[in-house]
Parts: structure tokens; sequence; C-alpha cells
């Protein structure tokens, strides 16, 4: 059965109140988690995919798998053993992951899983976002123009079909982000938890205004959680900085950090059957192009209000908890 989307998310529980490490006035317990962050992280994008057979009847090994790769890098990668899969494929992942609040936004259709596939040029809505193009998409997590109350946690990028050339994603932790900003300067990482840290515009069309505009903070605090999340693009234009020198130091640092292709930035370009599930996590895309004889590049995309199950701060990091 496809998740039911819903616009706005409910009432969380209590928040988490034990040790966090994302509370920049505790070092001891920043050490003791990035301690066991860098513990055994993965160093090679394989290290990160599962094979499984069935999506919608995960076994208990595949499911432990899968769980085990996002308490450590928020992401897995998976491969269908038979076939390319579709919608179904990603409400089932979903659902065995406790995902269920679909976003549903300007161009989804009624499932709420989104088909990412260049747009015939006579669909003026979708030709002007990047994603229904063969153009390539730079660093960002998803859906970080939304409003507080609809911020993306989790998602499931599905691939049905890879284009003739390109479309290689990058991936990056953003707790591994937070990590390297934070061992560099922790005064960058406290500029970018502003709630204004950036304002995206309105969006509008034709004199009419589809969004307002949106101002969220980079890196803040799940309060149902207490993990850390992510809002960020690489865009240039259609964004705006807070304007102070911390601000525009963290926003260099991670343009150099995402340019550089570090250690920890993983390439995949994904086969028909494989697929992303993670707690959105940054990537991007590269530009592509499609066999004009030949059906183009499709991946079909969930985005969900809700955290992957299992994933919370006190269920991944031994030393976390509730107080």
């Amino acid at each position: 059965m496809a998740a039911t989307p819903q616009t706005s998310p409910p009432t969380p529980p209590a928040a988490r109140c034990g040790r966090s490490p994302f509370d920049l006035a505790d070092a001891d317990a920043y050490a003791a988690w990035r301690a066991w962050k860098l513990d055994g992280y993965p160093t090679a994008v394989d290290d990160l995919l599962v094979p499984i057979a069935d999506p919608a009847n995960l076994t208990a090994a595949e499911h432990a798998a899968l769980l085990a790769r996002l308490r450590k890098t928020n992401m897995a990668l998976y491969a269908l053993d038979r076939g390319p899969g579709g919608r179904d494929t990603v409400n089932a992942l979903g659902a065995a992951f406790g995902l269920e609040r679909l976003d549903e936004h300007l161009v989804s259709d009624k499932s709420c899983v989104t088909a990412l596939e260049v747009a015939d040029g006579e669909d003026a809505t979708r030709t002007r976002y990047i994603p229904y193009t063969d153009r390539p998409i730079r660093w960002h997590t998803d859906g970080y123009y939304n409003r507080p109350d609809e911020r993306i946690r989790a998602m499931v990028l599905h691939c049905v079909r890879p284009a003739a050339e390109g479309g290689e994603n990058r991936l990056l932790d953003h707790e591994m982000a937070y990590l390297l900003m934070r061992d560099a300067d922790p005064a960058m990482v406290a500029a970018l938890m502003h709630p204004e840290a950036f304002v995206i515009p309105p969006n509008e069309l034709e004199g009419e205004t589809l969004r307002g505009a949106r101002p969220n903070p980079v890196f803040y605090v799940d309060a149902a959680s207490g993990a850390l999340c992510m809002n960020y693009s690489m865009r240039k234009r259609n964004i705006l900085w807070r304007n102070d020198a911390a601000t525009d130091a963290a926003v260099a640092f991670l343009d150099d950090l995402l340019d550089g292709d570090g250690p920890h930035v993983f390439r995949h370009r994904m086969a028909a059957g494989q697929g992303l599930l993670c707690n959105n996590v940054l990537h991007d895309r590269a530009g592509f192009a499609n066999d004009p004889a030949a059906p183009g590049r499709l991946m079909l995309r969930g985005r969900y209000f809700d955290r992957i199950a299992g994933t919370a701060l006190d269920e991944v990091w031994p030393e976390g908890g509730l107080s």
C-alpha cells in the first residue's frame, strides 16, 4: 500500500534531552561521538551496497545490513536481485523503515513518488526545475526551501532506467560535513545553526506566488530524534546567505569540501534496480545524455517528513540517549 501523503507532520514525541554531540557547549560529548563516528567509517562506495531480493519482504539479514549502514553513514545503497522495480519498490522500502509521511510538492502526482526524467518541452511547469532536465544538479539536500513543519528528513531514490551516458551521483553524509567543519572552527557551525542562516526568495510564476520566502538554518537538531539534520544548496542564484564573517567562512568551507572530492565523498552511477535510502544526505547529480532511440533516464523519488526508524541519536550512538 502506498504511503499516505501529509502536508504537515503530527506533533512529535517529547524531545530527547540526554547528551548531545551537537551541543557546541558540550566538548566531551562531541569528542566521544566523533571517535565513534570515525571508527570503522566506510572508505569505498561498495561498502554501502546491499543486495536485496524482495523490497516488500526484506529478510532480517537484509534489513540489518541496511540499518547498520544507515546508522553509521545516514545512507545505504541497495541493488534488487531481479527487475528494475518501480513505485512499489519505493513504497515498500519506505514502509520497512518507518517512512510514511510523503512530501506532496508542486509537481508531484497523487502517489507523491515523483518520476524524475527529462520533461517534454511543452511541460512548462517541470522544465522550470533542473531535476526534470539533463543538466547537472549541484550539491544539496532535498527540500531545503521547505517550511520548518515540512522539512525533509529521509528519501528513497530508485533507478528504473539509467542514462546512456552520465548521471552519476556524489554522496556525502551531512554528519561528516558537520564533523569536519566543527574540527576546523566551531564558530562556522554556530553560524550555520542560526535559524536564518539563509533565505530562499519566493517562487513566483506569472505574478502568482507559488511559495513564500523561506528562512532556514543549515544544521539543526531534530527535536523528535535528537539527530542532526541539514538544509543546504550550493546554488549561487536565488539564495541569500546571512551577512556575517562566520557565515561567509562556513559557506566557503562547504564549497571547498564538496568540490574537493575528499575521502568521505562517495561516487556512484546507479544501474537499473539500484537505489539510495538515506536520511537526506548531501548529494549531487552529473549531467547526462539519453539515447534518442531508447527510453530515457528514469528515477523515482520519495521524500519523507519522517526520519528512518532506528536512527534516532540514542539508537545510533551508544552514549547518547534519554536522561
